[in-house]
Order: structure tokens, then sequence, then C-alpha cells
């Protein structure tokens, strides 16, 4: 199971967006320099972001992008299901009609316990905290010798 490179660059999408909330618009073309993803590639990873509401944007020479509500009200499990689609590892979990097994295998029980660990893992982390965690990094990256 693999997440997928539009859900990897839609959540480094958000983060630079929730790391620049409540400086106003930012420009699509500026996101992808400096996170060196495809401009028209984000350009389609953003329709779904902003038809779920994640996200709002504005037209003309002061717009752009910005999150539509605050960053600590954001999970990575919205935005993972948004561009993902529902957490349930295998179909049967979701809908009997994928397995004559569904309701009497234990196999089912593992995808079940998998599906809601990753789903609490992902709800219980923000945008606001990822912003953090981002920022933490680039000053371990700063080389304060002389």
């Amino acid at each position: 199971m693999r997440i997928s490179t539009k859900t990897r660059y839609g959540m480094r999408l958000m983060i630079k967006l929730a790391d620049n909330f409540g400086k106003g618009y930012t420009y699509l073309k500026d996101i992808a320099e400096s996170e060196k993803i495809s401009e028209k590639y984000l350009s389609l990873i953003v329709i779904p972001l902003k038809t779920a509401g994640l996200l709002a944007t504005s037209r003309g020479i002061h717009g752009g992008y910005v999150l539509s509500k605050e960053p600590s009200e954001i999970t990575a499990r919205e935005i993972v299901e948004v561009l993902e689609g529902d957490m349930c590892v295998v179909e049967c979990i979701k809908n009997d009609k994928y397995c004559s097994k569904s309701g009497n295998c234990s196999a089912q029980d593992l995808w079940t316990g998998l599906s809601e660990k990753m789903a609490e893992y992902l709800n219980s982390i923000n945008l606001e905290e990822l912003v953090k965690l981002q920022n933490e990094k680039k000053l371990e990256l700063i080389d304060y010798s002389i």
C-alpha cells in the first residue's frame, strides 16, 4: 500500500499554505517553485482540495490560494481522504458484496483494525503541527559554525 504522489504533493502544498496562513494569498507558481513541484500538476491537485472546502482562491493581481480554515482545524486525514479516498485498506470493510466471507473472516478484522489505526493517526495531526515540525527541521539544517 502506498500513498500516491498526488497526496504527497498535496500535503506539501497544504503545509506551505498553512505556513503562509494569515499573510494573504499565495501564488501556485511560488509554491511550485519552492517545493520543486510542477505548477501544472499542483493546479490539478488544488481542484479537489477546493471542492472539499479546504482551500479558497482569488483571481487577479493579488489572487492565489489560502486555507479556508485555521491550520489547526485541518487534519492530515482530511487531506488524505480528499486526495486518496476512503481510509479503508480493502473493499470488503465498507461493502460486504466484495467478499463472500465478509463478516466471517479474521483477515477482515485485521484490515479493519489497520484502517482504523491509520485514520486515528492521521486524524491526530493537523497542519499547524506539521508547520511547527517543518520549521524545527529547517532550524536543524542551519549550520552555526564559523
